[in-house]
């Protein structure tokens, strides 16, 4: 059985970062169950392990973490909700990308509860919409928006981190950096989208899509 956990309020990242590895360490000594913890957290950018120092335009717009999860620059705050998954690969299969594309169609199917037609892009992680209403990209390419960030950390087959979709952030917060490395795409969110939906609605709808995928 998976346990579901959800924080109201903003929780620190710090508290995240202590929170995972004591629930991993537990999960791989036999002592607790596989985990979906639902936070929010106060304005913040966070490194990956492949993070480029040029990707952090504004480095004092916000406290900035090291994370060493995937992946390079994302941000989170208010209005994101950040979906961290602590499961046991070792009894689910130890395929990394795998993992990975599950996490992509848990969001995808989730959105879709939203009439969010939302997909993966090969070469890029996270979730993406075609946005048909703005400009072509220079190359011709339909513009894209990001909706969700993936990035994972793994240790003895058992998974840190997660995804994070937008339900209504301050958008102009991710000024400060090129999220993911990508330069080319804009974000969005489901208030964005013109979909008000609430954190609760997406809760309800990312715990019923979690059986459906994993």
């Amino acid at each position: 059985m998976v346990e579901w956990l959800i924080s109201k309020g903003l929780t620190p990242y710090p508290e995240a970062l202590a929170h995972m590895e004591a629930r991993v360490n537990a999960i791989l000594a036999g002592k607790a169950p596989e985990q979906i913890w639902l936070v929010e957290h106060p304005p913040i950018f966070t490194a990956g392990t492949s993070a480029r120092k040029d990707d952090l335009k504004a480095p004092d717009m916000f406290d900035v973490f090291e994370s060493r999860r995937g992946g390079e620059y994302t941000y989170h705050g208010p209005g994101q909700r950040v979906a961290y998954a602590m499961l046991d690969l070792n009894t689910r299969g130890k395929d990394v990308r795998a993992y990975v594309n599950k996490l992509e169609a848990w969001v995808i199917a989730t959105l879709a509860e939203f009439n969010v037609q939302a997909g993966s892009r090969a070469g890029r992680v996270g979730v993406w919409v075609d946005r048909p209403e703005r400009p072509s990209l220079p190359d011709g390419r339909i513009a894209e928006d990001k909706i969700a960030a993936i990035g994972v950390r793994i240790r003895r087959w058992v998974t840190f981190h997660g995804v994070s979709i937008n339900v209504e952030p301050d958008l102009s917060h991710y000024n400060g950096i090129v999220p993911c490395g990508i330069a080319d795409y804009g974000v969005t969110s489901l208030v964005d989208l013109g979909i008000p939906a609430t954190m609760d609605d997406l809760d309800t709808a990312l715990k019923r899509r979690f059986a459906e995928i994993f």
